[in-house]
């Protein structure tokens, strides 16, 4: 169980700095909203770094702060991004359910039971995704400053 969590600490390590460059890279062009919601992404996933090493500690573990793999400076578009976020999102899904599983299979009660609250909140963050991408999909290019405009109100959502 260790292992898997020191693993689930590098990728939402790594997802915090995806996040941060994606709003640099939106930010350069820019695309304050945009970057701003980026930014905000960027800080969601280092708060849930944090309750994986604090768990990792109080449960008697020693967490590891991984090194980051360096993560893309530029994306081609305002959609790829996003595509790319929900990607990811749907990976770290994954690696979420595969902690429920480890924990169920080793009677982890504990473990199990903390751990829901991360199911439900990437259910929320694809959700939240997917829902930009379905705008993006409505709104083509001419919209974007729009869009742009409007997605900072879009945090308030969740």
């Amino acid at each position: 169980m260790l292992n898997i969590l020191n693993e689930q600490i590098a990728k939402e390590v790594y997802a915090s700095h995806l996040y941060m460059a994606m709003a640099s890279w939106a930010e350069g062009r820019g695309l304050e909203g945009i970057s701003e919601w980026f930014y905000a992404q960027s800080e969601e996933e280092r708060e849930h770094m944090m309750k994986f090493i604090r768990y990792v500690n109080e449960r008697g573990g020693h967490a590891v702060v991984p090194p980051v793999e360096q993560p893309p400076k530029e994306f081609p578009g305002i959609r790829e991004a996003f595509d790319a976020s929900l990607e990811h999102e749907q990976m770290v899904t994954g690696a979420i359910n595969d902690i429920v599983a480890l924990a169920l299979e080793e009677k982890d009660f504990a473990t199990h039971h903390w751990i829901q609250w991360f199911v439900e909140e990437q259910m929320e963050e694809e959700a939240s995704v997917q829902g930009i991408i379905d705008k993006l999909e409505l709104l083509g290019k001419h919209g974007l400053y729009v869009f742009d405009r409007d997605i900072m109100s879009m945090r308030g959502e969740e």
